[in-house]
């Protein structure tokens, strides 16, 4: 029996073991192949070291899809915040109404962003869709929403917040009816008034729920690929080709295995930074937020 014992922790960490190898051993291949020059041209390549990621930096194309995927990734995480929220403080209030809407709320949810996406690409079609189908009677029935470069990049941040307003909603409404009533009571007993409760209390002790919601929906968008590829295919031109498109055309299109992979460890890379400011910025919002319940 003692031998048993002795072995359940070791047996209990199989599965977690087996996982962390599934993740790590394809990552470490894919950094180990970034360091060739894998192509469909080139069936025995050569070590070229760093030179994929040399020439990664010095291409246009990267800084322009890194632009792009940055302005993608902050317009869609803060108007999915700014909506999130707003949409929980109006379903936090136990009304019929909110109660109907908030089953409502995760339907966008249940839908596959590719197939929101293709939902959305039919319905802002210039000449058929229904967007502009029922913008005619106000003279604006001719906008081309995903012709134009500023309108496509628009639009895929549109479609983004239609598909995941309700995930932050979600998070931020969990948040809400998780917050200690004692400091609301004593505020309604001094008297103050709504802003100024909202300020001073529901929005710090609400912070680090909405900043969870924001870690997981920027590291989401800065490597987004389905929307935006099924919406708009990274066009007009490169106006919407984004820093994980990018690495899918280099990697499969053009058939460049070794430099769409390089281009995958760039995004890592911001990824990975970008979640370790965030998730320590957590840490600091956390404690103001405990501060203020006491």
């Amino acid at each position: 029996m003692g031998w048993r014992l002795t072995l359940r922790p070791y047996v209990l960490i199989v599965p977690a073991l087996l996982l962390t190898c599934g993740i790590l051993y394809p990552f470490g291949l894919g950094l180990y192949y970034t360091l060739f020059d894998f192509s469909a041209s080139k069936p025995q390549p050569d070590m070229v070291r760093f030179e994929n990621y040399t020439t990664v930096f010095t291409q246009e194309a990267f800084w322009n899809s890194a632009w792009v995927t940055v302005l993608y990734a902050v317009g869609a995480a803060l108007v999915e915040t700014v909506l999130g929220v707003a949409v929980a403080l109006l379903l936090h209030r136990s009304t019929l109404l909110g109660r109907v809407l908030e089953k409502i709320l995760i339907l966008p949810l249940m839908i596959a962003p590719v197939i929101a996406a293709i939902i959305w690409k039919l319905m802002l079609q210039p000449s058929v869709g229904v967007v502009n189908h029922l913008l005619r009677p106000f003279g604006l029935g001719g906008v081309q929403w995903t012709d134009t470069p500023t309108g496509a990049l628009l639009s895929s941040i549109a479609v983004d917040v239609w598909v995941y307003t309700p995930f932050v909603a979600i998070l931020a409404l969990a948040g809400l009816r998780s917050l200690p009533t004692s400091p609301f009571e004593a505020a309604a007993v001094d008297g103050a008034g709504w802003w100024y409760t909202f300020r001073r209390l529901t929005l710090p002790m609400l912070w680090p729920y909405v900043l969870v919601a924001v870690i997981f929906r920027f590291m989401d968008s800065l490597k987004v690929f389905d929307i935006i590829y099924a919406l708009t295919e990274g066009g007009p031109g490169d106006s919407t080709v984004v820093l994980q498109i990018r690495a899918y055309l280099e990697a499969i299109r053009f058939q460049r295995y070794s430099f769409g992979i390089s281009y995958t460890i760039v995004l890592w890379a911001v990824v990975y930074l970008a979640a370790m400011v965030l998730v320590k910025h957590l840490g600091k919002i956390q404690r103001k937020a405990a501060e203020v319940t006491t």
